[in-house]
């Protein structure tokens, strides 16, 4: 079986105006709606920092709806 390159590029952990997360390569340009968090590092680094801050899956508006409808 060959081998796999390691992936040692930059990654960095991205947010869109709905608060999904996503990692993008550092190198290149955050695509329209996105906007960078501050965490840069390997895929996986980025990978484990948007686990620790991405608890609660929904979209923003559905959180923010549900909110309205208990206050």
């Amino acid at each position: 079986m060959p081998e796999r390159d390691e992936d040692t590029r930059a990654y960095q952990a991205v947010v869109n105006d709905g608060e999904h997360y996503s990692v993008w390569l550092a190198a290149r340009e955050v695509p329209k709606g996105w906007r960078a968090v501050g965490r840069t590092g390997l895929k996986d680094e980025c990978l484990s920092y948007i686990g620790q801050v991405w608890t609660d899956m929904r979209p923003l508006s559905l959180r923010k709806k549900l909110a309205q409808g208990s206050a």
